[in-house]
């Protein structure tokens, strides 16, 4: 009598300790499209507008950041508008803290240069000086 082939296991051909397991499904919601979202991508120039307008807020006064922020700031949200971009609360951001520095910038150098005047004509006007 012939002898059946040697069986490590004991139970035909298939191994008891083999795990098989079959792959789940993807799951497909319709709000998740093929994978995660994706953010859309910030505006380089609502970038620039709040850096500017915090660079105005540092240099106390210097009203070209200001007015760079400001600029800067309007543009950004006219292409986030048109193209559908992230940043418009940076680009808010910076307009008003470009604005707001603008404001206080230009009042102190109204007040200086009001000062050195007044100072100067005072010494104008008096005759013994």
């Amino acid at each position: 009598m012939a002898q059946p082939p040697y069986d490590p296991y004991g139970y035909g051909s298939q191994d008891p300790y083999a795990q098989q397991y079959s792959q789940p499904q993807s799951v497909q919601h319709h709000y998740y499209g093929s994978g995660p979202p994706v953010p859309p991508r910030n505006n380089g120039m609502a970038i620039a507008s709040m850096v500017l307008g915090i660079v105005g807020v540092l240099s106390c006064g210097v009203l070209v950041f200001s007015i760079g922020a400001v600029i800067f700031g309007h543009v950004a949200q006219s292409q986030i508008k048109r193209t559908g971009e992230g940043g418009n609360g940076m680009a808010v951001t910076g307009l008003i803290l470009g604005y707001l520095f603008f404001v206080i910038g230009l009042l102190y150098w109204i007040v200086i240069v009001g000062i050195y005047g007044a100072a100067w004509w005072s010494l104008s006007q008096d005759p013994t000086y």
